[in-house]
């Protein structure tokens, strides 16, 4: 049996937890001004950017108890340490957002049957300093979203928030100059219908890496072929790949080694390692090996089946 681990810094980890606190308060404060100024001026597209930067500070006060917590190391209760904090602070940001899509898809549809008076010059003014205040926290989020996928679920989420402040902003003109009401509903179903597109692409993949599905560019198949290349390796088998976090992957596998290789079996696993982490960069990887002899049974329930 042997074992390989190695740890790699993916830039993140060194950036204060300052940016995330600072960008809560700016999405707090923008949420609640957004707002109240979409009730005053009677745009729900003004509104659906407030609910959407209102999930956008959630998200990101997950993103910062979560990052504090992925921080802990490995303890007997959780071997593996508590990297897959973040993932869950993903899912609940995204799973909260897609809630959010669906409630402002209901609110355009209704603003077209019943449409409400609208202040276009005060749609102008929230949109311009949600604007300012969204490039501010994509600013903040920039260098944090390198190394993680909860933090680059509200990074992409504020970066997306300036492009439908833009549209408002655009939208509150057409309102204040053509008279063009029907503008602010339509605003708010394109708002709502790129939240739920990319809300449930992450979820997609934050799903994938916690029920330890093989990473979407790999392939078990290859893996064992480049393995059983090795002249001191016959068959391997009980394959099994997956992800402890969007930068950790691991491996675990039966090798069964040629009959005239058991002395040599140190060299043969540190080439299975090069192999793994060079050609699959696979770096947490547990290789159990067996001669032909004492080859495991059950080969038929492989849970990766051979190529």
């Amino acid at each position: 049996m042997s074992h390989h681990h190695e740890h790699h810094n993916h830039g993140a980890d060194d950036v204060s937890d300052a940016a995330l606190f600072w960008a809560v308060t700016l999405n707090l404060g923008l949420s609640v001004f957004e707002f109240l100024a979409g009730l005053f001026a009677g745009s729900s597209a003004l509104m659906a950017d407030a609910l959407h930067n209102t999930n956008d500070a959630a998200a990101l006060l997950i993103a910062l108890v979560a990052r504090k917590v992925s921080r802990r190391g490995a303890d007997r209760r959780y071997t593996f340490g508590y990297r897959r904090a973040e993932l869950i602070g993903a899912m609940i940001q995204l799973t909260a957002l897609i809630v959010v899509g669906l409630y402002l898809v209901f609110e355009g549809v209704k603003r077209f049957f019943q449409p409400e008076p609208i202040l276009g010059g005060w749609m102008m003014i929230a949109a311009g300093v949600a604007l300012v205040i969204d490039l501010g926290t994509v600013v903040l989020l920039w260098a944090l979203s390198k190394g993680s996928l909860n933090v680059r679920a509200a990074f992409l989420h504020n970066l997306t928030d300036a492009g439908a402040s833009i549209a408002v902003l655009l939208g509150g003109a057409a309102v204040y100059w053509l008279a063009w009401d029907w503008v602010d509903p339509l605003l708010t179903l394109g708002i709502a219908g790129y939240i739920l597109y990319t809300s449930v692409n992450m979820l997609r993949r934050t799903s994938s890496i916690l029920m330890g599905a093989v990473p979407e560019d790999l392939d078990p198949a290859a893996i064992k072929e480049a393995c059983e290349r090795d002249e001191g390796v016959r068959e391997l088998h009980h394959l099994h790949v997956w992800e402890l976090d969007e930068s950790h992957r691991a491996l675990e596998a039966h090798v069964v080694l040629e009959g005239d290789c058991i002395e040599k079996m140190g060299a043969v696993k540190r080439r299975l390692r090069e192999t793994l982490q060079d050609r699959f960069e696979i770096v947490h990887c547990t290789l159990e090996f067996e001669t032909v002899s004492e080859r495991c049974e059950g080969l038929e329930k492989e849970l990766i089946p051979p190529h």
